[in-house]
C-alpha cells in the first residue's frame, strides 16, 4: 500500500493507523548496532524497544499503564511525523462542522468532555442522564440512539482546544491500532460490563451493549463496522496471562483481564459469530449494609444478616444477574469475626476480596488446566480455613463442591446463585448432586441439600434499577414427604422490610451457640426460643 507523504493526503483515521503502525514497526526493526551509538544511547534505546514490545503486548488487556505508554508513543509519532499543523486535526475528524460529524465522533467528544469533569465516572453520568429521561419502565426502553447522542451533543458546550482535539484523535488511532476499537474507552470506564457480537446481522456491523446499574443498555449508534474488526478485538481481548488460543476446536475462552475484569469470548462454530462479554468488578464497592439497604426497616435486615453470619449459617444469596448479589456478599463478609480465616473457591478470580479486606486472612483458589476444582477443594481443607466462600454456583460440579464444603472442612459457607425461588434453589442443588454422580436417590440428595443450606437471601431489582432484598428465608428440614418447609423471616412489602416469621427453634439454638456475651443475650432476647 502506498503511504502518502504529508498529512494533507490523509483523509481518514485508518490512514493514520497505517502510518503509525509503519513507524512503530520501524522502531522495533531498527538495528541499533549499525547506528554508531554511544553505549549510553544504545542502552537507552534497547530499554525503549523492550518497553515498547511489552506495552504493545499488554495494552489491550486491561493494563492501563501499557495503554498510556502506547498512546504517548502514538502522540509523539503524530506530532513529529504527521500532524505538524493544528489545522490538520479537522482533516480527520470534522470538529468544526457538526453536520459532518458521525454519531461515533459526537459520542467520543461527549465522553471526552465528560471525562474532564467526571473522570472514570463519565460514562456512568452519560447513562444516568439517559435513564432519567426514559419514560416508563427502563427495562423496556434500553436503546441509546444516534438521535439521543445528537441531542446531548447539541446541549453541551463542545468547544475543544487544539490539545483536546489531539487527545481525541490519539485515542481513536490507538483504539483501532492496538486497542479495543469502539469499546476501548468504554471498557475502561466504571461500568458493570460491555459486550458486542450479540445484535444485528451476524455478517454485518455489530453494535455495543453495556450493563449499567443492573440494566443492559444498547448503544445502537456505536458499531464494529466490519466483521474483521470485531474478530480482531475478540482475538486480543482475552490474551492476558496467555490462557491458550481461541480456536475452532475450543470455541470459547473464559479469562480475566489485567484489571481483574472477567472476559468471555466465543467464536464459530461454537457460536454463530464472534462475540465478547466483559464483566467489570470495579463498580462493586465495599459498602456497609446501611449504605446498601436503604428502604424503611433496613435496620431489621442488617440485624438479621449479622446474626445469620455471626451465627455461622450456610447461606445462599440468590437473584438475577445485576441484582446486587456480589455486592451484598462482600458486605456480609464484614460481619465475619476477624479471627476467622477465609478460603474462596472460584472458577475464575472475580471477587478479589483481599483488595477489599487487606488485613484479613484470605486466600482464593481456582480451577486450572492441571488442578481440578475437586483437587483444589481437597487442598483447601489443609490450609486452616474456617469460612468457605463460593463466588458463584453455576454448574453441577460447583454445586457438589458447595454441599461437600458445607458438610466438612469449614465452619460455614456463603455463596451466590441465580435461583428465582428457594424451591428452585433446592431442586437445582438436589439435581446437581444426582447428575454429578454423588447420589442416585432423589430423597437422600434432597436431605443433603436441606441439611447443608440454611438460608436463602433473595435479591431483586425493579424497573427503575432499584435493588433490594425481597426476602430472607430459612430452610427448615422436616420428616414428612416434602422434606422441608420454608419460613420467610424478613420480607419486603414494596415500601418497607417487615419481620414476617420467627426462626425455627432449632435454628435459634444453633445461632445462639455461636454467639458470645452481650451478642448472645441480645439475640436470645429478641429472636431466641421463648419459654
Amino acid at each position: 500500500m502506498k503511504i502518502a507523504s504529508s498529512a494533507k493526503d490523509f483523509l481518514s483515521i485508518e490512514d493514520l493507523v497505517g502510518r503509525v503502525s509503519e513507524e512503530v514497526n520501524g522502531i522495533l526493526r531498527t538495528n541499533l548496532y549499525e547506528a554508531g551509538l554511544s553505549e549510553n544511547e544504545l542502552d537507552r534505546l534497547k530499554t525503549r524497544k523492550l518497553e515498547l514490545r511489552e506495552a504493545l503486548k499488554n495494552c489491550g488487556v486491561g493494563d492501563k499503564y501499557a495503554k498510556k505508554y502506547i498512546k504517548h508513543t502514538i502522540k509523539e509519532i503524530l506530532l513529529s511525523k504527521i500532524l505538524k499543523n493544528v489545522t490538520d486535526y479537522d482533516s480527520y475528524i470534522y470538529f468544526g462542522n457538526a453536520e459532518k460529524l458521525t454519531y461515533r465522533d459526537k459520542f467520543d467528544i461527549i465522553l471526552y468532555l465528560m471525562f474532564l469533569e467526571n473522570g472514570q465516572l463519565a460514562l456512568e453520568k452519560f447513562l444516568d442522564d439517559f435513564m432519567e429521561n426514559v419514560e416508563g419502565n427502563i427495562l423496556d426502553v434500553t436503546c441509546v440512539t444516534g438521535e439521543y447522542v445528537d441531542k446531548v451533543y447539541d446541549s453541551m458546550d463542545t468547544y475543544l482546544s487544539a490539545a483536546d482535539k489531539l487527545e481525541i484523535i490519539v485515542q481513536r488511532v490507538y483504539g483501532e491500532y492496538k486497542g479495543l476499537g469502539v469499546i476501548d474507552e468504554i471498557r475502561d470506564m466504571k461500568i458493570e460490563g460491555v459486550s458486542s457480537g450479540v445484535s444485528g446481522d451476524s455478517n454485518g456491523p455489530s453494535s455495543v451493549w453495556v450493563m449499567h446499574r443492573g440494566v443492559n443498555i444498547h448503544l445502537s449508534f456505536l458499531k464494529f463496522e466490519t466483521v474483521g474488526e470485531l474478530e480482531r478485538v475478540c482475538m486480543n481481548i482475552y490474551r492476558y496471562g496467555s490462557p491458550g488460543q481461541l480456536s475452532k476446536s475450543k470455541g470459547y475462552i473464559v479469562n480475566e483481564m489485567k484489571d481483574n475484569s472477567r472476559v468471555v469470548v466465543v467464536r464459530p462454530p461454537f457460536a454463530e459469530n464472534f462475540a465478547f462479554f466483559v464483566r467489570k468488578f470495579d463498580t462493586i464497592e465495599n459498602k456497609q449494609i446501611p449504605q446498601l439497604i436503604t428502604d424503611k426497616g433496613a435496620e431489621l435486615v442488617e440485624e438479621i444478616l449479622r446474626y445469620i453470619v455471626r451465627g455461622c449459617q450456610v447461606s445462599a444469596i440468590t437473584g438475577a444477574q445485576g441484582s446486587g448479589k456480589t455486592t451484598l456478599l462482600m458486605s456480609m463478609i464484614g460481619f465475619i469475626p476477624g479471627s476467622y480465616t477465609l478460603r474462596i473457591q472460584e472458577q475464575a478470580f472475580e471477587l478479589h476480596l483481599r483488595d477489599i479486606y487487606p488485613m484479613r486472612n484470605i486466600l482464593t483458589f481456582r480451577e486450572t488446566e492441571y488442578v481440578s476444582g475437586q483437587e483444589g477443594l481437597d487442598i483447601q481443607k489443609k490450609t486452616d480455613g474456617v469460612v468457605n466462600i463460593l463466588g458463584e454456583v453455576a454448574s453441577n460440579e460447583v454445586a457438589a463442591w458447595l454441599i461437600q464444603m458445607s458438610q466438612v472442612g469449614s465452619l460455614f459457607t456463603l455463596f451466590t446463585h441465580h435461583a428465582k425461588t428457594t424451591e428452585s434453589l433446592i431442586k437445582y442443588m438436589r439435581n446437581a448432586l444426582i447428575i454429578n454422580g454423588n447420589f442416585n436417590n432423589e430423597r437422600i440428595a434432597l436431605e443433603q441439600v436441606v441439611e447443608a443450606i440454611r438460608f436463602d437471601i433473595h435479591m431483586e431489582k425493579d424497573g427503575s434499577g432499584h435493588r433490594y432484598i425481597e426476602r430472607i428465608s430459612e430452610i427448615v428440614q422436616t420428616n414428612d414427604s416434602t422434606g422441608y418447609v420454608i419460613r420467610n423471616i424478613v420480607q419486603f412489602d414494596g415500601e418497607k422490610y417487615i419481620l414476617k416469621d420467627k426462626f425455627s427453634d432449632m435454628m435459634s439454638y444453633d445461632i445462639a451457640k455461636h454467639l458470645v456475651g452481650e451478642e448472645r443475650e441480645g439475640f436470645n432476647e429478641k429472636f431466641g426460643v421463648q419459654a
